[in-house]
């Protein structure tokens, strides 16, 4: 497996707790936000990338402020968010490089897509602490990974040569015409081979899907070896979330990386009101993932 550098290692530290598991609060996402923020196509038409904005940074003030790290996107709330003074000098920032959406083939395969020109070097001046890549990968149907194989070794790279840490993420899914039972008896066995295919691109860091069973869980953290992996909520229910997790630590993982099922019905139109919801409604539900984690984690 690729082992951290010493500058990735110190990057890594920042974006931990105390206790040495991360926390970090996503909100890179952009069109699963305007959905979140308006119920109609029309409506959601109208949330230009400065109302997206001001809900990220207030999501970083106001709930990343008491997490370890906050993960934006390069477009909608960089560099404001740390020039005008809202992200926390205590608060490592990771940014994002995959764009929204996804590009399909003909056979139904995901293509996944970067923002244009953001590269390590791009992150590291915009006060990142590292960058996050995602991927979707069909680790069973080799034909449909290989351009985005080809993305991911390429980012990976170009964070290797600038020293900066990267958090490899993946995503799976289903084929079109795929019955959902078959697909979701698939997934343990896709989520672990999707991590193979990372791991033996060199990925150092990884933000994954739950993995699906304690077994899972156990088999990707003997697979990843010296290579943390962080669990992703994919926008499930708190208390869901809070379970998976449970397992997740129990069986080797080494945090979290989520923001939706945090934050999904706190943010609004209004800043006044997605800030009191944050408060009250998102900062408890980040104390009870802190508690799963921290009972999980040696002790310092």
């Amino acid at each position: 497996m690729a082992r951290m550098t010493t500058a990735e290692r110190r990057g890594y530290q920042m974006i931990c707790g105390d206790e040495g598991a991360m926390m970090v609060i996503a909100c890179d996402q952009r069109g699963g936000m305007r959905t979140l923020l308006a119920a109609t196509p029309e409506d959601q038409a109208k949330i230009g990338t400065d109302i997206l904005g001001d809900t990220k940074i207030d999501i970083a003030a106001h709930l990343a402020r008491h997490a370890t790290a906050v993960l934006v996107d390069p477009l909608c709330a960089l560099p404001q968010m740390i020039d005008d003074g809202h992200l926390h000098r205590s608060t490592a920032l990771l940014i994002g490089l995959d764009d929204s959406g996804y590009d399909t083939t003909p056979e139904g395969w995901r293509i996944s897509k970067l923002v244009p020109g953001i590269t390590a070097r791009r992150v590291r001046e915009l006060g990142g602490t590292g960058g996050k890549i995602m991927v979707y990968l069909r680790s069973d149907t080799p034909a449909a990974n290989f351009r985005n194989l080809q993305t991911l070794e390429h980012v990976i790279q170009d964070f290797a040569s600038e020293d900066l840490l990267l958090v490899t993420e993946f995503l799976t899914y289903a084929l079109p015409g795929e019955d959902k039972a078959a697909f979701a008896a698939a997934t343990p066995g896709l989520i672990e081979g999707g991590t193979r295919l990372c791991l033996d691109l060199g990925a150092k860091l990884l933000k994954i899907p739950y993995p699906g069973t304690p077994e899972a869980c156990a088999n990707i953290t003997a697979m990843a070896g010296e290579v943390p992996w962080a669990v992703l909520s994919a926008g499930v229910d708190h208390a869901t979330f809070l379970g998976q997790v449970e397992t997740a630590m129990a069986n080797g993982a080494s945090g979290v990386i989520a923001g939706r099922s945090l934050w999904k019905d706190c943010i609004s139109l209004d800043r006044a009101v997605t800030r009191d919801r944050l408060a009250t409604i998102a900062v408890p539900r980040l104390r009870e993932l802190q508690a799963v984690i921290a009972r999980h984690m040696p002790r310092p």
